[in-house]
């Protein structure tokens, strides 16, 4: 490991591997540090890894259509082998319940139609056709267990649902991180795990490097963080927090990992699901296991947490998503040990993430991001490539926000849009949608 690098980029997950094989790419001299002992071990290790096309604001649209196209040729993006072998992205596509919640997705289909990108419109026999262990009658308002009336239909039936046949999920996520890995590795980015930053340094209103906690410090004219769940902790050392309008928290989330019906092998012939009538969205699991994870309805406390002290063992609310399910899928059997993940998201105040320079030369931002954008990690790779290389060239992003070219698409986009100042974006879905 050398003393001095072009860029140093805090976390080894799928962004931060992105980003670091992006630089590589364009021959910067980066180091990728993560506290923990392999890339992908942190917030991406628990991810979903869904990858899909809708969210509910056109430039995040954008930036997912984009990015589906590096995991359907994933092996030419990355341009390397990979002794584990390399991901594999299950295109099953994603089917999302029409209900009032969600507008009965008419703004986002619009969304998708201004970007061309494919959707079909599916009524309620069509849903239950295609997921034969699905009743679709009405549950909302989500309700916490302790409600007499949980688990009650509302009255009517959903109003069916839309299909977007470009999606699915990466089964793993690990994988995928140490993919990268290789391929920013193979452009000459260098990796240094177990190694936790404790100080960023700075002179002359710029950042010069990090310091370890073994003493060691490393020098760079930039540093970027992509430290996931710990990304606040990261902007208060380098002194960059109150002075962005967008701030970052650490959300504890649970996923529940179930049986599928007898006879119905979800592997096969499931689909991700997205369900804001109870609350929760679903994908297959190996195993024929079925992961069911939150939509953050109103009714549950969210529980911020210090990133370095929280409960890593489920509790109600494992059952309780559990039985969100159960309404949906009413031969899902509900076992008596707990199977899942706990770990974190990074939030922002408006669940749209981060990308953007600092109020410190040199310190870049990628945060944010967990629950959301694990399927725009390539893309949002590229994205903060060009941003530093073309801040460190002198362009002011501040004032004149740069414009990303999307290479698959042919749009251009804001990079404004993900700015540290930017107002809360009210057409957020503010949950893990985005």
């Amino acid at each position: 490991m050398a003393s001095q690098y072009d860029a140093i980029i805090i976390g080894a997950g799928i962004i931060g591997g992105s980003i670091g094989h992006e630089l590589a790419a364009k021959r910067w001299k980066t180091l990728n540090v993560d506290r923990l002992p392999a890339a992908g071990y942190g917030s991406t290790g628990g991810s979903c890894a869904i990858i899909r096309t809708h969210y509910s604001t056109f430039d995040g649209s954008a930036l997912a259509y984009e990015g589906f196209f590096y995991w359907d040729d994933w092996a030419s993006y990355l341009g390397v082998q990979d002794e584990r072998g390399l991901a594999k992205f299950h295109k099953t596509g994603c089917v999302v319940m029409k209900t009032r919640q969600n507008r009965y997705l008419k703004p986002v289909c619009d969304n998708m139609d201004a970007l061309g990108i494919p959707w079909e419109d599916w009524d309620a026999e069509r849903v239950r056709k295609a997921i034969p262990v699905f009743d679709t009658k009405l549950f909302s308002p989500p309700k916490r267990l302790d409600d007499p009336h949980f688990g009650e239909p509302t009255g009517g039936e959903l109003a069916g649902g839309v299909f977007f046949p470009l999606a699915g999920y990466i089964s793993d996520p690990q994988l995928a991180s140490h993919n990268v890995q290789r391929a920013a590795e193979a452009r000459g980015g260098e990796f240094l795990f177990n190694a936790e930053v404790v100080k960023i340094l700075r002179a002359d209103g710029r950042v010069t490097g990090i310091e370890l906690a073994d003493g060691r410090t490393i020098a760079s004219p930039v540093v970027i963080n992509v430290a996931g769940p710990h990304s606040s902790k990261i902007n208060r050392m380098a002194g960059v927090e109150e002075g962005m309008k967008i701030k970052t928290r650490a959300l504890r989330q649970e996923v529940v990992h179930v049986p599928a019906p007898a006879g119905y092998d979800v592997e096969k012939t499931g689909y991700v699901t997205s369900d804001s009538d109870i609350a929760c969205y679903m994908r297959p699991e190996l195993g024929n296991n079925i992961l069911v994870g939150s939509e953050d309805p109103e009714c549950d406390e969210r529980e911020w947490v210090d990133p370095d002290d929280y409960n890593t063992d489920f509790t109600d609310q494992w059952r309780v998503q559990a039985l969100r399910a159960a309404q949906r899928i009413p031969s899902l059997g509900i076992p008596s040990r707990m199977k899942g993940v706990v770990d974190l998201y990074d939030v922002t105040d408006d669940w749209i993430p981060i990308y953007d320079r600092s109020d410190l030369d040199g310190f870049y931002m990628a945060i944010g991001t967990s629950g959301n954008q694990f399927k725009n990690a390539p893309i949002a790779g590229k994205m903060m490539a060009a941003l530093v290389e073309a801040c460190q060239a002198g362009h002011d992003h501040d004032r004149d926000p740069l414009t990303f070219r999307l290479p698959n698409i042919g749009r251009e986009i804001s990079v404004g849009f993900y700015s540290r100042n930017r107002h809360i974006n009210p057409e957020s879905s503010f949950s893990v949608l985005g």
